[in-house]
């Protein structure tokens, strides 16, 4: 099934971007108001793909009616449309958070944001692995100037890093698709479904390889151990508004783990099903683990949230590795609450540092007032995983999920009892930021709170608490798009023309 719709979240950032570029002369307020447009647009096309996609048909748009596997092809499923609203939703809060707050600090950060939700679109639509690898490259060139934005040494130190690891990534990014299209002949994914498991004995291995290094790819962007180092530096570098950006790019890594691993190397795929399968449960175990040591060792909210980002990762791949359909549900709707989670921790820290050159706790500190306090007591509620937020109910469905896994002591007690340290790095965090320092100190800094930015951060809460208010619908749609996802014949079949799926079985 076609539809037009499909090009829309991809052209509108793109065009926008280049009529920024254009307009960079024109002052902020042109520039605020066509992002801000943009922006909305996105927002409002994002959730009709949503309820488009709500039927459970996947749709596909052809670009220049090239018919696939040989043309660029975009895919909507049930997937793709949850992860474009929330891009769409993180995207228009920290736009909005950033005017007059970060985006004068240099001329480019309105086209770089756009050109960044060209890249995390695209790579939530595309159908074939290389324009994933095109649209994985839009987005980290993006980051890299959203990451720069506003200078200084400690982001050119951080930067440095961040573009070298990235640079590696993307090398072996390369190597794997030219791998996988020297054995199959193809780079769709839907035509890679239906070549995987027919593949020559002789070049399983060389296939294995290919995926594996894949793999890696992916795990560099989600941040799993030990790939995950870059994180803190990058994100606790940069200005508030990137970072709450950039806590989409970790899950563009986790939702091409889902993508690819159940598309293309899932359980059809004959001798290399579920190849990547046994390292994601210990490398997500892992990275848990160093996550909540991070938020253990912080010492500024922008560490804190940099560490319980890596933290929330690793729970979120736990349900991945599952490989069930309760698993695969349960981890789609942490995504959804953890980065919602993440962005509004990452703007508090800009709200509580506003005075600070890198908006880092240790500066020169907001004013730790109480609708600040009521602010962060909720957000860091929600990123431990206590009532009533969407949090709790998050890790209480992972766990669920983990009941009918072999490894179900191992899950629960990671799970539990890094819950429990999380509760102990943020409280002490808490304690020392609004109940440790001089109340003289505190009315001599205080200065009005930024309206917009502080609705923006409780707009995230609300979203938070309608996730657990909801939970009951909001779990019926996941747990349709788990079901989609383990039944791959259906996205083949949208994809690729009859002839090609002739011998499919199912869907």
């Amino acid at each position: 099934m076609t539809s037009q719709w499909l090009i829309v979240p991809v052209a509108v950032p793109a065009m926008t971007a280049a009529l920024l570029v254009l307009a960079m002369h024109y002052g902020y307020a042109v520039q605020r108001a066509l992002s801000v447009a943009a922006t909305g647009i996105q927002l409002a096309v994002a959730i009709g793909l949503f309820i488009l996609a709500s039927d459970g048909e996947s749709r596909v748009y052809l670009l220049g009616a090239w018919p696939a596997p040989f043309g660029i092809v975009l895919v909507l499923d049930r997937l793709s449309s949850i992860m474009l609203l929330l891009t769409a939703v993180v995207a228009f809060g920290v736009v909005l958070a950033s005017i007059r707050e970060w985006d004068t600090r240099g001329r480019h950060f309105h086209s770089l944001f756009q050109f960044q939700l060209l890249g995390v679109n695209g790579a939530f639509l595309t159908g074939d692995l290389f324009n994933l690898f095109v649209f994985f490259e839009v987005l980290l060139i993006a980051s890299y100037g959203l990451m720069l934005h506003g200078g200084g040494p400690k982001r050119l130190k951080a930067g440095f890093h961040y573009v070298a690891v990235n640079l590696i990534g993307s090398t072996v990014f390369l190597f794997a698709v030219g791998t996988i299209y020297a054995v199959t002949g193809t780079l769709n994914m839907a035509d890679l479904a239906v070549k995987v498991p027919q593949v020559a004995a002789g070049n399983e291995a060389l296939l294995a390889a290919g995926a594996l290094l894949l793999f890696t790819v992916f795990a560099i962007k989600s941040a799993m151990v030990p790939l995950h180092w870059w994180l803190a530096p990058t994100y606790g570098s940069t200005s508030p508004a990137a970072a709450a950006l950039f806590a989409l790019m970790t899950k563009v890594g986790a939702y091409s783990i889902i993508r690819v691993y159940t598309l293309i190397f899932g359980a059809d795929a004959g001798p290399l099903a579920n190849i990547a399968l046994p390292w994601i449960l210990p490398a997500a175990i892992l990275t848990l683990v160093m996550g909540t040591l991070g938020v253990l060792a912080s010492r500024s909210l922008l560490d804190l949230v940099c560490y319980a980002l890596v933290a929330s990762m690793g729970t979120l791949l736990i349900a991945v590795g599952l490989a069930s359909a309760e698993g695969l549900a349960a981890a789609l709707y942490y995504a959804v609450q953890s980065t919602v989670t993440s962005s509004a921790l990452f703007l508090l820290a800009g709200l509580m540092a506003r005075a600070g050159e890198h908006a880092s706790a240790k500066a020169k500190a907001y004013t730790p007032g109480t609708a600040v306090l009521g602010l962060y007591f909720l957000l860091a509620i929600a990123s431990v995983g206590m009532p009533p937020l969407a949090g709790f109910l998050g890790k209480l469905l992972i766990l669920d999920a983990g009941r009918t896994s072999p490894h179900i002591a191992l899950i629960w007690s990671f799970i539990l009892i890094t819950s429990l340290l999380l509760i102990l790095g943020f409280a002490r965090f808490g304690i020392q930021t609004f109940w440790s320092r001089p109340r003289a100190a505190d009315a001599a800094a205080a200065q009005p709170m930024p309206a917009m930015l502080t609705a923006v951060i409780a707009g995230m809460i609300v979203v938070l608490a309608a996730l657990s208010v909801f939970a009951g619908p909001v779990m019926e749609n996941m747990t349709a798009m788990a079901e989609q996802l383990l039944e791959p014949q259906r996205y083949i079949r949208a994809v690729l023309p009859p002839a090609a799926t002739a011998g499919l079985v199912g869907g």
